[in-house]
């Protein structure tokens, strides 16, 4: 049996193609999730640790400043929390992608298979640690007197499809862009860092009346998927204007990710 390799649109993400190799999926996930948690003592369980910590750390030092100053319809804990178990989605899924084929680079020359499913393979590992945390968030929620609405049946597929479309879109071109120019692996973690306290994660969108930083949040992608995360279990205000631009600009991120990946893989094992 002869199996031709032909140019692809390079707007398409060959879902054809994809699904003749979705068994690579589960094993490039698997590996991965075995990778990053073997010969570690609690396991998956560190998959709790950062937001936990974190939100932690922020309702010590600073829950108490930005509940009396802003008018949170959450307690502050149920707030923060919400926002950094999707933030690690973005945050370890955008650096696992983006590192994603400089890591694979060996199997890369050697045979054929659609790039694609290296990114999508990385950030799948993330969604695992979301499931994670989102059982322990759970109780967290309803022990803060809050709880999720019919609304949520909606509302959370549609925030972690939004998280994936920005982290997928931004992960396959920093994929792409990480194998020509290698100094972008040192740039990434700083870029992510920083995105976070441009991101209404730790601090709700309208902390600032700074017109540049309302600019910056208004068009982070991030900013959407939080947003109509807390508002499944809340009565969290949300500036449609704001959330219609967030996801305008994932898509954009999303087309134009694929678009630079299909661009530029035929070089791949070369540069790898």
């Amino acid at each position: 049996m002869e199996y031709e390799i032909k140019p692809r649109n390079k707007f398409s993400l060959g879902l054809k193609e994809l699904w003749q190799y979705r068994e690579l999926f589960y094993t490039f996930t698997w590996r991965d999730v075995k990778i990053k948690y073997k010969q570690t003592y609690l396991g998956m369980a560190w998959a709790l640790f950062q937001p936990i910590v974190m939100t932690i750390l922020f309702t010590l030092s600073f829950g108490k400043i930005i509940s009396s100053n802003t008018a949170l319809s959450l307690p502050y804990p149920v707030f923060a929390l919400s926002g950094f178990i999707l933030w690690n989605i973005f945050s370890s899924g955008l650096s696992n992608a983006g590192n994603s084929m400089i890591a694979n680079s060996n199997m890369i020359k050697k045979i054929y298979f659609p790039r694609l499913i290296i990114p999508i393979s990385s950030i799948l590992v993330s969604l695992i640690d979301f499931v994670i945390s989102f059982l322990v968030f759970i109780p967290v929620l309803y022990y803060y007197g809050c709880g999720f609405h019919l609304r949520s049946l909606v509302l959370i597929p549609l925030s972690l499809l939004l998280t994936c479309f920005c982290t997928f879109g931004l992960g396959t071109f920093l994929a792409a862009l990480n194998v020509k120019y290698r100094d972008f692996r040192y740039i990434l973690p700083f870029f992510i860092q920083a995105l976070l306290f441009a991101t209404p994660v730790i601090y709700p969108v309208k902390i600032s009346d700074n017109s540049l930083f309302g600019f910056i949040m208004q068009f982070n992608p991030m900013s959407a998927p939080i947003e109509l995360f807390r508002n499944s279990f809340s009565n969290y205000n949300l500036n449609i204007q704001d959330i219609i631009i967030s996801v305008v600009v994932s898509l954009f991120l999303f087309i134009g990710g694929i678009y630079y990946f299909r661009r530029t893989e035929a070089y791949f094992a070369d540069l790898a």
